[in-house]
């Protein structure tokens, strides 16, 4: 029987799965594998990143092709990953990258703040991963620019499910890879409206992809954060959050910091001193760690206090609706 073709997009929703490459990666330092991974997830229903019982599923637009990776933890320290698609041996060279391979704590001390500290006990595992991929970050950071995560989270899943390509395979739900650059490009704009997406994040989103390749191999090159910045926000649209955002996911900057977050200066401030903060103020405090920012940042939101909720929450105003 022929797979049955999508009439709407001539995509195979049904790709083969095939037998996967395997590997093993055996980290020298300890790794919380969830923990460390989890950031790369754009909500729950993420279309590129599930969790499955004790699998995270993966599914990237590698340089090689298309690539769904799965990750587990089969024993104390050894990760086992399987790749499928023409992308997966890209991939798999990646996986020691992705969790934290390439993540350097030299200089940092934890023992500067007491709440900082604790965090780091508790989970010594957690490291700064990096993808690797430089415009599927900026394209989600983009989306994310001054929306809440409802609203963001369900325009990627849509963009990504509508334009990108289905995931190879045996994966829990059906995933998807990403739009290519040039994909991204072509996004019609009936269709960025029918996301969700503001006007300002899709001419955003669009003229990153003007300058594509361009863009991704100044990035590549750029040798600090300073210089990735400027290149970043060398594109209308895109400020020092949207660069900070990319920076930590495609790259594991571990000193990128979010100035302009609706929420990190407020969980900075009341972890670190029981008070709510602005961004000048997360700037102080996170002074104490120069080069080591992110790491305080990553470590703060998954093991320290967090200020109870009060309120009703944010009510996401729909641009669709006007």
């Amino acid at each position: 029987m022929r797979p049955r073709i999508d009439a709407r997009s001539g995509r195979d929703p049904r790709p083969t799965s095939g037998r996967p490459l395997e590997t093993e990666y055996r980290p020298r330092h300890p790794l919380d594998l969830r923990t460390t991974v989890a950031v790369h997830q754009r909500g729950h229903a993420d279309p590129t990143m599930t969790v499955d019982g004790a699998v995270i599923w993966r599914a990237a637009r590698t340089p090689d092709g298309i690539a769904t990776t799965a990750l587990r933890e089969v024993a104390p320290g050894v990760i086992r990953a399987a790749a499928w698609g023409p992308g997966a041996d890209w991939a798999l060279t990646q996986v020691p990258a992705l969790c934290g391979a390439d993540d350097d704590a030299t200089g940092f001390d934890a023992t500067r703040h007491p709440v900082v500290a604790a965090a780091h006990h508790r989970n010594p595992g957690l490291r700064l991963g990096r993808t690797d991929l430089m415009f599927d970050a900026l394209a989600g950071a983009i989306l994310e620019q001054k929306v809440t995560g409802i609203q963001a989270f369900g325009a990627w899943r849509r963009l990504v499910t509508w334009f990108g390509h289905r995931a190879p395979g045996p994966t829990p739900r059906p995933m998807f890879a990403p739009p290519t650059i040039d994909g991204w490009r072509h996004i019609p704009s009936w269709a960025w409206h029918r996301a969700g997406v503001e006007p300002a994040q899709s001419r955003a989103v669009i003229e990153a992809a003007r300058r594509g390749p361009s863009l991704v191999r100044a990035l590549t090159e750029a040798a600090d954060g300073p210089t990735r910045d400027a290149v970043l926000t060398s594109v209308p649209g895109i400020g020092s959050w949207t660069a900070a955002e990319t920076r930590s996911r495609a790259l594991g900057d571990p000193d990128a910091v979010s100035v302009g977050d609706f929420h990190l200066a407020h969980e900075i401030g009341f972890a670190l001193t029981g008070a709510r903060t602005d961004d000048d103020g997360m700037l102080r405090l996170l002074a104490a760690w120069p080069g080591h920012r992110q790491r305080v940042i990553r470590l703060v939101r998954v093991h320290g206090p967090h200020e109870p909720r009060r309120g009703p929450r944010l009510h996401p105003e729909d641009h669709r609706d006007r």
